[in-house]
C-alpha cells in the first residue's frame, strides 16, 4: 500500500468496529421463518445501494437464535464463488454464515468503511488472503485482521461527502450507457421495417407469393446421440440458432461419411436457419445466416434451413425480412402450444412474401448493412466506455483510500487521537456495564 497520509492511521477491522460471522437457525424449525427481520444472504447484497430490506425474513422466535447486527454494518461474503461481494446494510438486520459483518464503532463514519472494502486496496486482499485454499473462504480471524485506513473524523465526512456526489455521477453516466443499447435495438428494427415495407427506398413491393413459392424449407433430422463424433460435420441445432448469427459454444459432431449419406440436410454459405421450438425468446426472433466459417453442418431436428431459389428472392432480402417486426408478428399469430411454444413448417410455408424487383432488393440490403454498420460502431463505442466507466469507480474509490481525493486540513484532530477517545469509551461503557451485573446478581441474592 501506499504511504499514509498525514493524520491518517493504517488498522486491523477488528480495532475499529465489531466483527461478526452470520449464523442459519435450523429450517426444520418453520416457525423461525417468515416474520419481519431481514436475513441476508451473498445473493441480496448489491455493491451499489443501501439495503434496507431481504429476500428472506425471519421471525421473531428466528431472532432469538440469530446474531443481530446493528444498522448502517458492512456485510461482506467470505465464501465461495462470490467472495469480495460486498453490502451497505441501513437497517437492523441478520445474515447466514457465508457472511462476515462489521458495524464501525460511533463516530466512525460507516459509510467509508464500507467505501474502503470496496476500495481495490482491500477488496483485492480479500480476494488474495481466500484464495490459499481449495474452497475460497476468508474466516472471521482473517477478516478481522484485514488492514484498513482510517482518516480524521472530520476528513471522514468530507471524502464519504464527495465519494457520494462523485459516484452518483459515474451511475448517472453508467445508466445512460447501460440504456444505448435498447435504443440501437429499436433504430435497427426501424430500419428493417421501413426496408421491407418500401418506405426505406420509396419504391412499392409486391406479392411474390408464399414463402415456399420462393424458397425451399427443409426441417432437420434427429440423430442419434450414438451417431455422434469428436469431429466432423456440426449438428446445427436448436442451441445454435442465435440472434442472426449462428452461435457454437456448445456443439456437436457427426462423422462427415454420415453427413454425406444425409447430403439433403447439409448447410451452405448463405442458407437462413430459424428455430422451430420456441423462436421467439427476449421478443426476438431466433433466425440465423450461415457462413462459410460455420461449415462444414448438417441439420438437425426442429431448425428450419430456408434457400432462396434462383430467381425473385434474394436470400440478403429475405434474412432482413425475418428479421423484421412484420415478420415476427407473423410467427407470434402462427404458434402452437402454451408451455413449449412451436412453429410449424408448414405454417412458415404459407407466409407471404413481398417484395420489390430484385434490383431494388439489392439496393435496400447495401442500405440496411450500412445503417447496421452505423449501429454497430457506436455499439463498440459504447462497449469501450462501459468498461472504462466500470473501471472509473474503482479509480475513485483507491483514490479516496490513499487520502488523494479530498484535500486535506492540518486542524483535524488525527486518527489516533480518534482512536485513543473510542478506546477509551468502550473502556467505560465495560466497566459499568460490569458493575451493573455485579449490582444485578447481589441484587438477587438478597
Amino acid at each position: 500500500m501506499s504511504e499514509l497520509s498525514k493524520g491518517w492511521v493504517e488498522i486491523s477491522l477488528q480495532n475499529i468496529g465489531k466483527i461478526q460471522t452470520g449464523n442459519t437457525p435450523s429450517k426444520k424449525e418453520e416457525n423461525f421463518y417468515g416474520g419481519e427481520l431481514s436475513f441476508f444472504k451473498p445473493g441480496d447484497l448489491n455493491d451499489n445501494k443501501l439495503l434496507t430490506s431481504s429476500s428472506e425474513k425471519l421471525s421473531e422466535e428466528g431472532r432469538l437464535v440469530s446474531r443481530i447486527i446493528s444498522p448502517n454494518s458492512i456485510y461482506v461474503t467470505c465464501i465461495g464463488a462470490t467472495i469480495g461481494k460486498t453490502g451497505f446494510i441501513g437497517v437492523e438486520a441478520t445474515c447466514n454464515q457465508q457472511i462476515n459483518t462489521i458495524s464501525p464503532y460511533d463516530p466512525i463514519s460507516s459509510k467509508l468503511i464500507y467505501y474502503f472494502v470496496l476500495a481495490p486496496q482491500v477488496h483485492n486482499l480479500i480476494i488474495s488472503e481466500a484464495a490459499n485454499t481449495t474452497l475460497p473462504i476468508l474466516n472471521k480471524s482473517k477478516f478481522s485482521g484485514l488492514p484498513i485506513r482510517l482518516p480524521p473524523l472530520a476528513e471522514q465526512k468530507r471524502i464519504v461527502e464527495k465519494l457520494d456526489q462523485v459516484l452518483a455521477q459515474v451511475d448517472t453516466i453508467k445508466a445512460r450507457l447501460d440504456g444505448i443499447p435498447a435504443i440501437l435495438k429499436r433504430f435497427r428494427q426501424s430500419v428493417l421495417a421501413a426496408a421491407v415495407s418500401g418506405k426505406l427506398t420509396g419504391v412499392p413491393i409486391v406479392k411474390l407469393g408464399e414463402l415456399n413459392q420462393c424458397a425451399s424449407i427443409v426441417s432437420g433430422l434427429a440423430f442419434k446421440k450414438s451417431q455422434y463424433s469428436e469431429s466432423g460435420s456440426r449438428l446445427l441445432q436448436i442451441a445454435n440458432v442465435g440472434y442472426g448469427k449462428t452461435k457454437w459454444d456448445s456443439c456437436n459432431f457427426i462423422p462427415l461419411e454420415l453427413a454425406q449419406e444425409c447430403n439433403e440436410y447439409s448447410m451452405a454459405d448463405g442458407d437462413i436457419v430459424l428455430a422451430l421450438n420456441r423462436p421467439i425468446t427476449n421478443d426476438t426472433l431466433k433466425v440465423a445466416w450461415v457462413e462459410s466459417s460455420d461449415l462444414p453442418a448438417t441439420l438437425y431436428q426442429r431448425v428450419a434451413r430456408i434457400r432462396c431459389k434462383e430467381r425473385g428472392l434474394k436470400s440478403e432480402y429475405l434474412f432482413f425480412l425475418m428479421q423484421s417486426p412484420k415478420f415476427l408478428k407473423l410467427v407470434e399469430l402462427n404458434l402452437k402450444g402454451s408451455d413449449q411454444p412451436y412453429l410449424n413448417t408448414s405454417d412458415l410455408a404459407s407466409f407471404d412474401i413481398y417484395a420489390p424487383s430484385e434490383m431494388r432488393q439489392t439496393e435496400i440490403v447495401r442500405l440496411v448493412d450500412q445503417y447496421f454498420a452505423f449501429a454497430d460502431t457506436i455499439e463498440k463505442q459504447v462497449q469501450k466506455a462501459q468498461q472504462r466507466v466500470d473501471k472509473l469507480t474503482q479509480s475513485i474509490l483507491a483514490k479516496a483510500f490513499r487520502g488523494e481525493l479530498v484535500p486535506q486540513d492540518p486542524t483535524d484532530e488525527p486518527a489516533d487521537e480518534l482512536l485513543k477517545r473510542i478506546a477509551a469509551a468502550r473502556a467505560e461503557s465495560e466497566a459499568l456495564a460490569k458493575a451493573a451485573k455485579k449490582v444485578g446478581k447481589k441484587t438477587g441474592k438478597s
